[in-house]
């Protein structure tokens, strides 16, 4: 990781160099979804059933509050980092600057939204009772540290762009000890059970957010400074342009898995939601590494092409196609090894909720071996500064294949058709990125 620190983005990448540059990505954004799974740990094991089922019923909507820091992210990367491979270093921190304070506004706002609408879609979305209940008190709690999730979500990739991916780490491992702590104390040690756990997590989203905020608006030794700016509209829309398919990418994914457990609920009951729960959280460490490389690499891609270097986009292209490929046939053969003892650490303490983990987990783990190259594929268009191909890319990756194979496969297989469905739509989502990236290749030169 100290090494990280040193590499220049102007330089040549080879493997070596280019994991090395990554890595601390990787495992920021792996370290980020194991504590972010802390909450379902602790709250299946010492709190209830009917409570981890509330926690995942009411998780895509809090994702998708969130993910406007990833649209800020990786856009404002992508236009931060072309603009540095153009040699206006001013012009970058005048760029990250507007992009901080922009992206704060927006989570305030989300916040007084968020808190509004939890019991309505909660509601709509089929939760009576208890559940409802359950899933209005943990979602309520998790929206007052929107700003600072926002935040925590975006320094991810901005690390990245700055220089500093090792210390973007170090920030994140931070606040994710910070969350298992805190879990333990407040659902263990003070017996505060959901809220607990609601209070666990915001308080390490605020830690995630509110450092880098710290560390980049005073003096450093990275390529950015928080400072003054200037409102400038287009940059903004650039921006959002940029990182629309990132911001697909999370809407689709958590519309998605509301359609899933709707599914879900209609063919297994809340012992479905609960399972898909289960598989979903070791989704978001494995997947992890994909987006963590993707979003690692991305700053790379970004100057070269603001710098015009034909040659190294194409050694960035064929060397992260490789690495993905490893990364594929390693995420599958770990997740199909270890589908048992997975599911036992979350529902052990039920043998049919258990075995319905079990064969779920057992089907979903091929997806696997396709879903890191569209994420890859997306990403690369990201830092190409062509967010219209990356937005299709996620967009039919994660919303068309996805609901379409959600909604008919079950007609056929039952509840084995859900799980059958995501690794169909990963599939489908291959032979896209494909296309794009073949149709792309004259324009680009890579």
């Amino acid at each position: 990781m100290k090494n990280s620190q040193s590499i220049r983005l102007s330089g040549h990448f080879d493997y070596k160099k280019l994991l090395r540059f990554t890595f601390p990505s990787i495992i920021m954004l792996v370290f980020t979804s194991v504590y972010g799974i802390a909450d379902g740990f602790f709250v299946s094991n010492f709190v209830g059933k009917m409570q981890f089922t509330a926690v995942n019923f009411i998780m895509p909507f809090l994702l998708i509050l969130g993910s406007v820091g990833f649209m800020f992210g990786t856009g404002g990367s992508a236009l931060i980092t072309k603009t540095m491979g153009e040699g206006k270093k001013a012009e970058a921190d005048s760029l990250f600057s507007l992009i901080i304070y922009t992206s704060i506004v927006f989570g305030i706002v989300l916040t007084v939204l968020g808190f509004l609408l939890i019991h309505p879609l909660a509601s709509a979305l089929g939760a009576q009772g208890r559940l409802l209940e359950y899933s209005v008190l943990y979602g309520r709690i998790i929206t007052a540290a929107i700003p600072a999730y926002i935040l925590q979500y975006e320094f991810q990739c901005l690390f990245a762009a700055a220089g500093k991916p090792a210390l973007g780490l170090t920030v994140t491992a931070a606040a994710g000890i910070l969350n298992i702590a805190l879990d333990a104390l407040f659902i263990i040690g003070f017996q505060w059970g959901l809220a607990g756990a609601a209070a666990a997590t915001a308080a390490s989203q605020f830690a995630g957010g509110i450092l880098p905020l710290l560390y980049f608006a005073r003096p450093n030794s990275s390529l950015m400074r928080l400072g003054r700016t200037h409102f400038d509209g287009s940059a903004l829309l650039k921006t959002c342009a940029n990182g629309s398919s990132e911001l697909m990418n999370n809407i689709s994914m958590s519309v998605v898995s509301m359609l899933y457990n709707a599914q879900l609920l209609r063919y297994a009951g809340e012992d479905g939601i609960a399972a898909y729960g289960v598989l979903m959280y070791v989704s978001l460490i494995f997947q992890g590494v994909f987006i963590g490389y993707s979003v690692g690499a991305a700053p790379v891609t970004g100057y070269h092409y603001g710098a015009q270097n034909h040659q190294e986009l194409k050694s960035m292209l064929r060397k992260s196609l490789v690495l993905t490929g490893i990364f594929a046939a390693s995420m599958f053969a770990a997740s199909y090894v270890l589908a048992r003892p997975l599911s036992v650490l979350f529902t052990g303490y039920d043998e049919g909720l258990l075995n319905l983990t079990i064969r779920g987990f057992t089907i979903f783990s091929f997806s696997f071996l396709f879903s890191g190259f569209a994420i890859f594929a997306s990403s690369f268009f990201t830092a190409l500064n062509n967010g219209l191909v990356s937005a299709s890319i996620s967009f039919l990756r994660t919303f068309v294949f996805q609901a379409a194979a959600v909604l008919i496969f079950p007609l056929f297989w039952d509840v084995d058709g859900i799980w059958m469905s995501v690794v169909a739509a990963e599939v489908l989502s291959v032979i896209a990125a494909a296309v794009f990236l073949r149709t792309n290749k004259k324009k680009y030169r890579y």
